[in-house]
């Protein structure tokens, strides 16, 4: 499309925002876009980490790229689903700002509303960027920007639990041994696993590694495959292994019924690390099982750092030097350190690892996952999630079976 009609495109691409948000990253100030600013050399961020204000080591990253880049910059920060929104009207009236942090499933809305310029238009070298990352970032063969960091999902273990059920967590390395250490657990009197089942994105993000782990495509809801997953969670419910709050739970309230000491397992992301040292229990980390053994494939979680697109493209000369600065190897782990992130880069994630074998499983668990817009899914994933996590929802209510469940969802999808 040419620019023009790829702008007009964002009044549609509005609708498939909320569920193309991701639910696993974390405003402040006032801000315009970059044409009402560009005067005096000053340059607009927008980024989805409300939580840090003035003094907060990213904003001083920020104030000390773009003084390298000779310009001052002017930051500005939203939740994650309004940080959208607001780019896609701001780029309808021709006031994005120069440099958009944002969550990784938006990118390929943004780029089809032709909202973000591409690698090859803004000169951000992405080449260290680990591929399985950078796949999230990309569409139609082009890439839209650098990621600045991962999270992805791994399971939590109690290290009482599991030692009063009689499990080696060593020994959990595929969905049969999984189903054995709960069974064990349930048979010692405690709780074997929580996680969210959610009907939002939220459960798709947490279904994605059981359903990629069985072997399944989001191109095929309904294969055998697909519906073996959802069993498996289904089959948990029936046997006690985990309570029927998942239903209901998002990743937090998964998290606290984790944090009560009762429970063996729960599956959760790298961002409840700092919370895992607050629980006063033994705990540890281990990879996600695929059904047949080795690391199930997770969703990655985490952002981008993007270049949208302005009127005056000669902006783009210091917006890269912005983004080169905030993606440098230094910068990254940094960031990545402050916001619980896993390094986008191979370099990165190797000093990462060499700090115990706590960050080794996350490093782990990053370079298997895949990104939920990746292969192409693009715009076609959001209406994919929620046909899917409608179909979890079904089966574990009741109101389906797995098997019907996943074919309803396969014949809405394909709509």
């Amino acid at each position: 499309m040419s620019r023009p009609s790829r702008r007009r495109f964002a009044v549609t691409a509005l609708a498939a925002v909320t569920a193309a948000s991701a639910l696993t990253a974390c405003g402040s100030s006032s801000g315009g876009g970059a044409s009402a600013s560009a005067a005096g050399g000053t340059y607009t961020v927008w980024d989805p980490y409300p939580q840090f204000d003035g003094n907060a080591k990213w904003v001083k990253l920020l104030t000390d790229c773009g003084r390298q880049a000779g310009v001052k910059v002017k930051r500005t920060a939203f939740d994650t689903t309004d940080l959208t929104t607001k780019t896609l009207l701001a780029a309808q009236q021709g006031d994005a700002p120069d440099v958009l942090v944002v969550d990784n499933p938006v990118v390929s809305t943004l780029a089809e509303a032709g909202v973000l310029t591409t690698t090859d238009e803004s000169h951000v070298d992405t080449t260290q960027a680990s591929p399985n990352l950078l796949a999230a970032g990309q569409s139609a063969g082009k890439t839209y920007g650098m990621p600045i960091g991962a999270n992805t999902l791994a399971l939590y273990y109690n290290k009482n639990v599991l030692k009063a059920s009689g499990v080696d967590p060593a020994s959990v390395k595929d969905w049969a041994s999984l189903n054995a250490a709960l069974a064990k657990v349930k048979a010692a009197g405690r709780k074997g696993i929580t996680f969210s089942a959610i009907g939002t994105e939220e459960g798709s993000f947490q279904f994605l590694p059981w359903f990629w782990g069985a072997g399944a495509q989001l191109t095929d809801l309904g294969s055998d495959r697909a519906v073996s997953a959802v069993a498996l969670w289904k089959e948990w419910l029936k046997k006690g292994y985990a309570p029927n709050s998942v239903i209901n739970n998002t990743q937090t309230t998964s998290w606290q019924e984790f944090a009560t000491g009762q429970f063996a397992f729960a599956e959760n992301g790298t961002w409840q690390l700092a919370n895992a040292k607050k629980t006063g229990f033994g705990y540890g980390t281990i990879p996600i099982p695929a059904a047949s053994g080795g690391t199930a494939p997770a969703p990655t979680g985490g952002e981008f750092v993007t270049v949208p697109v302005q009127k005056d493209s000669g902006r783009y000369l210091t917006s890269q030097k912005i983004v080169s600065c905030l993606t440098s190897a230094r910068n990254l782990l940094a960031t990545d350190a402050t916001l619980s992130y896993v390094a986008p880069t191979r370099s990165g994630q190797e000093q990462q690892s060499a700090t115990g074998p706590e960050m080794t499983v996350w490093v782990d668990a990053v370079r298997a996952a895949r990104g939920r817009t990746s292969d192409d899914l693009g715009t076609k994933y959001p209406k994919i999630s929620e046909q899917m996590w409608n179909a979890v929802q079904a089966a574990l209510t009741g109101s389906k079976s797995p098997e019907d469940a996943m074919s309803a969802a396969q014949s809405a999808a394909s709509k």
